[in-house]
């Protein structure tokens, strides 16, 4: 109950963490960049190598056969209806994965080192003894009153105590704030550092959930993230409290991440990756099923995307959609990939396209036109100079809250990488957060922040990324590392930079098009002018 009546405890990161983990935010970003870079670059490696040995061997009829399934999927334009997932079968995920070693609290996090070749590589570290519960002896030092604390709020969870446990957890993370997270803190690096703090994190995560209290658990959710992007279960938990929030798309979205990082950093287990595949699968089935403004259809294809082939694509959802033909939607932005046929390391995986029907016309002409601006900006502010009224403020809110983000969660929910210049997303809810501020949301405006920082953190891992967006990666998230502590300064933040920019960018077409057609119809009035002008004469 002290934690509801005291927001900023419960929005706010510990201050050693701050420290060690906020001021160091660009410096962990740019170590995190080269590592996701060496990842992918190792997988990459490890595929061709793969498909030299098949070669090599003659083995080539199995992805004839492959391709040829492929090419008749597009051919035909299947649509994927998505079959009822039991919701025993997602509670049966969650048990194995997300409250995974629950009667020995585990301390997992991601350990990187260096491979056989020159590329490190990543593994989750789950160090766990049967008898005496969590065993760090093998891991970097941990303090000893830390320590202490992490044994009493596990021996807690065993004992299906949550609500103490969740209280030992948050000592932990106030014993973490006074600088006692390692055994030898000034030799500690900030990765080690945060490692702990996202173990941390995830056990308040598990403690709330347990306690039907995912509202308390979103925050932990995001933060786990933040320190530790590339732990598949931290993504996973976090797929969890969106689901018992009823927020299915960015369940959705969390769990394809997880899959994703699971391949990424080695996961060779082929159960995990069938049972996370099928969680994933669920959320977009409960979202699909949950959305009543639009429809959906997902079209496979395996060539390049023609104009007859779209036309035949609207054609077959008017057929199968009839009730959402106000307003028919393809997405250019991005190809999408579905949990049933995706398979991560054959490049590139099956892809689709995906296509919207809008009940609303007005609704598929926002979506399109928002989607089609070179700057995500989402507002209807006629003077781009002025200030926001309060009543204005409430309408872009609503407008955002309601027509936008929705639909957007739910396209990134089947969308790996989009266009990072939006940030996959992220520059909207950022802006979103910006609105939620100007009212005194504050603790809605935090939460955003806190997800959009776990997506900043996590874009490394998902695409390539030029040392120009690199620099507005790490701008956006010292920018919302500041505004979650209450930093102001004379700066205006980057995404609100990049918003008005856009305003003006929206106001200066709007004005050429106000020009053309002045033009247009001033031409129009000449010819008319001058044919009666020829007329009066020849009638003279």
């Amino acid at each position: 109950m002290s934690t509801l009546a005291n927001p900023p405890s419960i929005l706010e990161m510990p201050q050693e963490i701050k420290k060690s983990c906020g001021d160091k935010q660009v410096e962990i970003t740019v170590e995190r960049i080269k590592m996701a870079k060496s990842l992918k670059e190792k997988q990459i490696n490890d595929l061709e190598k793969v498909a030299f040995k098949r070669k090599a061997e003659g083995d080539e009829k199995p992805a004839g056969k492959k391709e040829a399934k492929i090419i008749e999927l597009d051919s035909l334009l299947i649509t994927m209806p998505l079959p009822h997932i039991p919701l025993k079968n997602i509670m049966d995920v969650e048990g194995k994965l997300v409250y995974v070693d629950e009667e020995n609290v585990s301390y997992e996090f991601v350990e990187c080192g260096p491979s056989t070749g020159n590329q490190p590589t990543c593994q989750a570290a789950e160090i766990v003894d049967p008898l005496r519960g969590p065993n760090f002896s093998v891991l970097p030092q941990i303090d000893k009153w830390l320590q202490v604390a992490l044994k009493d709020a596990s021996s807690c969870y065993r004992q299906k105590k949550y609500a103490v446990a969740a209280g030992q957890f948050r000592t932990a993370l106030e014993i973490c704030s006074k600088g006692a997270v390692l055994g030898k803190p000034f030799e500690a690096s900030a990765e080690d550092i945060a490692s702990v703090a996202s173990f941390i994190e995830t056990k308040l995560v598990a403690c709330y959930l347990r306690m039907r209290k995912p509202d308390l658990a979103l925050n932990h959710a995001h933060r786990s993230i933040v320190l530790n992007p590339a732990y598949f279960r931290n993504h996973l938990r976090q797929a969890t409290v969106f689901r018992c929030l009823e927020r299915y798309s960015e369940a959705a979205r969390s769990a394809m991440i997880a899959d994703y990082m699971f391949w990424l950093c080695g996961g060779s287990e082929h159960g995990v990756s069938k049972l996370i595949k099928l969680y994933w699968q669920a959320m977009i089935e409960e979202a699909i099923t949950r959305a009543e403004s639009f429809s959906v259809m997902y079209t496979p294809f395996a060539t390049k995307i023609r104009a007859d082939k779209i036309e035949k694509v609207k054609e077959v959802f008017t057929k199968t959609h009839p009730a959402y033909m106000e307003y028919i939607y393809t997405d250019f932005q991005g190809l999408h990939v579905l949990p049933q046929t995706v398979d991560w390391s054959s490049f590139p995986p099956q892809q689709y396209l995906l296509t919207l029907g809008f009940k609303n016309k007005e609704d598929g002409k926002f979506l399109e036109k928002a989607l089609s601006r070179k700057l995500p900006t989402f507002t209807e502010h006629k003077t781009p100079f002025g200030l926001l009224t309060r009543e204005d403020t409430v309408r872009h809110m609503e407008t955002m809250g309601k027509r936008i983000l929705p639909i957007l969660d739910f396209i990134r929910g089947t969308q790996l990488n989009g266009s990072f210049w939006a940030c996959s997303g992220v520059m909207e809810k950022l802006q979103y957060a910006s609105l939620l501020s100007r009212l005194q949301r504050v603790k809605e405006q935090s939460q955003v922040i806190n997800q959009a920082m776990a997506e900043l953190a996590t874009i490394p891992y998902l695409q390539d990324i030029s040392q120009q967006e690199a620099g507005l990666l790490q701008s956006l998230m010292a920018d919302a590392m500041d505004t979650l502590e209450g930093r102001r300064n004379d700066k205006e933040r980057v995404w609100n930079t990049i918003q008005k920019v856009g305003r003006i960018e929206d106001f200066l077409y709007q004005l050429e098009d106000s020009f053309l057609k002045t033009k247009k119809l001033r031409t129009a009035r000449r010819q008319k002018t001058k044919m009666k002008r020829l007329q009066t004469v020849q009638q003279s």
